[in-house]
């Protein structure tokens, strides 16, 4: 009994001391447990307080931005809805005026029926007049309705047969008197409002120089410059005795326009030598080809045509330099383009057709002197190459009655060219004669193999041919002389001597490097 006891109580002291132990440690644990949990709380609190000033912050942002589009949504609205009332506003007016012109088409309606039953009476009311008339006319008469109507228009017939003859008659002469007299009329008009000057270029050009000085410059050493030019230009130089004048002679105006310009320009250079002569010809044939191309343009512009074959309107400005009978060939195609457009105004024609007929009636002329042939006939087929319309072709071809002239433009050509050429004063026959004989003379040397180029100068009595140095040796171009003036002998008609000058140069160049 007593050794339980003792037992039992050494137990309970061990269970005491290990309770005390335990309770001290127990209170160091919690000690520290209580300490972790405040600095954890402490954080936890500074994480909330961020997180809810972050969250205030997105709050706001989400805020703002949220008033910013209910904003624009609203201003988005405000828009479709003014828009739209636009579109209701627009819509009820449209409506308004369609319910206007429907009511005004009713009334109209109603009138037009009104007026369809007005005259369903009236024809009723003629219908029983004209009854109640053959009634009385048979009753008259003793015919009936239809031996009435038989007997009255052989009447009729017999009475209009005669008005009508009469008629047509008084008509025919009236229109052959009115015809005449308009006709008349028009040439007058279109004649009176181009009154254009119609030069008439001749075979000589005169040239004015700076002073006598010069005469001797373009002379040169031994004439070396003036044959030169005469040379290259295959123009005649008279240097005179008549103070600051020199004058250039050749009947294609062409060549007399490259030696005028070629002078200007070697006066004004003040360098005269062969071999700047050859330089500046070529430079003046440059300049009037210019020229040419531009005259043939500014002439289409003149008589407001566009819309032209370049190649025609540049055959076109050759005939700034040719001349027909000594009227200016540009000239007189440009004046006859004006009156054509006026005569076709007046009579119902086409003005263009017209207009672009006459402007070209006379373009066989440029290439004459290359093509053998009439230059009507050249003319109509150079414009039918090109494209051109064919009442044009036509007109060209049929101006010198050649051909028939098939259209009203095609006769308008031929009356103006007439018109144009019998004014006193245009034409100079002898002129056109002696330019003809030149060209002859030409041909006939140019026929020839080895030929470059052939100049009649001297009014005609001298021929100057170049020959080409490495197809023609000397021999050769000694029998070529004669070969050219035998056949000039035998196929031309002409006063006295024409001489035949044969010249063959050879150059050799080198350069000193």
């Amino acid at each position: 009994m007593n050794f339980y006891l003792i037992f039992d109580e050494r137990n309970n002291m061990e269970i005491i001391l290990l309770i005390a132990g335990l309770v001290t440690g127990g209170g160091s644990v919690f000690a520290y447990e209580k300490v972790h949990s405040a600095n954890a709380k402490n954080n936890s609190d500074k994480i909330i307080a961020h997180a809810q000033k972050k969250s205030a912050e997105i709050l706001e942002r989400a805020n703002e931005k949220a008033l910013k589009i209910t904003d624009k949504a609203t201003e988005d609205e405000t828009a479709r809805r003014k828009e739209l009332q636009k579109t209701e506003n627009r819509l009820a007016e449209r409506e308004i005026n369609l319910d206007k012109k429907l009511d005004q088409i009713d009334e109209r309606a109603e009138k037009l029926r009104r007026e369809e039953t007005e005259v369903e009476e009236l024809k009723k009311e003629v219908l029983e007049i004209r009854n109640r008339q053959q009634d009385q006319l048979e009753k008259i008469a003793k015919l009936s309705k239809k031996e009435a109507a038989e007997k009255l228009m052989k009447l009729t017939e017999k009475s209009m047969a005669q008005d009508m003859i009469n008629l047509v008659a008084k008509l025919q002469k009236n229109a052959e008197e009115d015809a005449e007299e308009r006709a008349q009329m028009i040439l007058v008009s279109a004649m009176e409002r181009i009154s254009s000057e119609v030069t008439a270029d001749r075979t000589v050009t005169a040239l004015k120089l700076p002073d006598d000085e010069m005469k001797g410059r373009i002379i040169g050493k031994e004439g070396r410059n003036i044959q030169a030019i005469q040379r290259e230009t295959g123009v005649d130089v008279l240097v005179d005795d008549t103070p600051g004048m020199v004058v250039l002679s050749s009947f294609d105006p062409v060549r007399r326009q490259v030696a005028r310009l070629t002078l200007e320009l070697l006066m004004k250079d003040g360098r005269i030598n062969p071999a700047r002569i050859e330089e500046v010809v070529a430079k003046a044939q440059r300049e009037i080809d210019k020229e040419i191309n531009r005259a043939g343009e500014d002439a289409a512009r003149e008589v407001g045509l566009s819309g032209l074959p370049r190649e025609m309107l540049r055959l076109l400005g050759e005939l700034k330099f040719r001349t027909s009978y000594g009227q200016n060939v540009l000239k007189h195609s440009t004046e006859m383009a004006n009156v054509a457009g006026l005569i076709a105004e007046e009579i119902g024609a086409d003005i263009k057709i017209a207009k672009t007929a006459a402007l070209f009636h006379d373009i066989g002329k440029a290439v004459t002197h290359k093509i053998e042939g009439k230059h009507a006939q050249i003319g109509a087929e150079l414009a039918e190459k090109y494209g051109m319309d064919p009442r044009v072709v036509n007109a060209i071809a049929a101006h010198h009655d050649d051909i028939e002239a098939t259209t009203p433009e095609a006769i308008i050509v031929k009356i103006t060219d007439a018109m144009s050429a019998s004014r006193p004063g245009v034409r100079n026959a002898a002129a056109e004669n002696f330019m003809e004989r030149m060209r002859e003379l030409e041909n006939v040397a140019t026929s020839f193999s080895g030929i470059e180029k052939a100049f009649a100068i001297s009014a005609g009595r001298e021929i100057r041919v170049i020959v080409h140095p490495e197809k023609v040796d000397d021999l050769s171009a000694i029998k070529m002389a004669r070969d050219i003036a035998d056949k000039i002998e035998s196929t031309m008609q002409y006063p006295g001597v024409i001489k035949v000058n044969i010249i063959r140069e050879t150059r050799a160049t080198e350069y000193a490097k």
